[in-house]
């Protein structure tokens, strides 16, 4: 008789930026498939999402990966539910409206890599600073490039899942890395950029490491970090035109509060208009432009207007789940 040990990952009620927390569940002859994870619970009394009283979450599982650290292993993503069944009020994953799949995701996830002796970022001396930004940035080399093991063991663990993972480069900070994660649908591509946090987070508990998601960790003369979001729907796959890129991208415009209050906590120490931001207080769009708020790629022009888009302005922190659930109601609005 076969046992499987099922992780169950979900996010608590902390606010604005929640955490991830999970628990393991024992499954005799798990069959591996989704539709054979039973519904679970939790004391939401612990995790900011529910009273001493009437404590009892419920641990709806919505995908499942293999885990490839354990042996008979899955982690299984949940979304949290009342205990009558109903959608609890901190899961953002069932506000997202694509239910057809038609909008597609690629996220690029920036983090740096801390030391938890030093509370510094890799290759920070104590008491000073590594040399200025420049050859930081997909470098190679143990001068510049810091965590280098950390990150390919990831890059492994999250491709041995089943992950749809895009690639990895050394970020313009010291210490500063990235992976990106594709997904087709916005619940797809939110739960991966979860799971891959997840295997991220419980690999540094081998090194004495930390991530550090907060989008100014080091202030001055530093880049921070962003979690950009690249998307498209149907209309901006096939449009072949740029007028019908332009509607879309000033629809954001007269929400750009709304977009902002979910994109991420501290942002607004990130999007300065300097290093490679947009301010906070603005909104643009451009051809091929890294210091706008929405960038229109190069390939997207060069291929008739027929593409994706770059939301540039989503924190290292964001909750994909909410930065997709405002991407598609704004595109959307735009009514083409």
């Amino acid at each position: 008789m076969s046992k499987s040990k099922l992780e169950y990952i979900w996010l608590d009620g902390y606010f604005p930026t929640a955490n991830m927390r999970s628990k393991t569940k024992i499954e005799e002859n798990f069959s591996g498939k989704l539709e054979d994870c039973p519904i679970w619970s939790f004391d939401g009394s612990s995790t900011g999402q529910a009273e001493g009283g009437s404590s009892d979450c419920l641990l709806k599982p919505v995908s499942i990966f293999p885990d490839p650290a354990r042996n008979n292993g899955f982690l299984v993503m949940a979304e949290v539910l009342n205990a009558d069944g109903t959608v609890h009020e901190t899961n953002s994953r069932a506000t997202i409206d694509d239910e057809n799949d038609d909008f597609w995701f690629g996220f690029e996830q920036e983090y740096f890599i801390m030391d938890t002796h030093t509370q510094l970022p890799l290759g920070f001396p104590m008491g000073g600073y590594p040399g200025p930004q420049g050859l930081y940035y997909c470098s190679v080399g143990g001068k510049n490039t810091h965590g280098r093991d950390l990150v390919e063991r990831h890059a492994d663990l999250c491709l041995e899942a089943g992950i749809n993972f895009e690639g990895i480069n050394q970020e313009v900070a010291c210490g500063q890395w990235e992976f990106q994660i594709f997904a087709k649908g916005g619940k797809h591509a939110g739960d991966q950029v979860w799971i891959a946090r997840y295997l991220l987070d419980r690999l540094t508990e081998e090194y004495g490491y930390y991530i550090e998601y907060h989008p100014k960790p080091i202030k001055g003369d530093w880049n921070g970090s962003g979690m950009h979001a690249n998307f498209s729907n149907t209309t901006l796959r096939t449009a072949g035109s740029k007028e019908v890129y332009e509607k879309i991208c000033e629809a954001f415009r007269p929400v750009t509060a709304e977009h902002i209050a979910v994109y991420g906590e501290f942002n607004d120490q990130r999007l300065t208009g300097k290093h490679e931001t947009a301010s906070i207080k603005d909104f643009s769009y451009g051809v091929s432009d890294r210091g706008a708020s929405i960038r229109i790629p190069i390939m997207t022009v060069e291929k008739g207007w027929k593409g994706w888009l770059e939301d540039r302005r989503p924190a290292s922190n964001a909750d994909p789940y909410k930065v997709a659930a405002r991407i598609i109601k704004t595109v959307k609005s735009a009514k083409i």
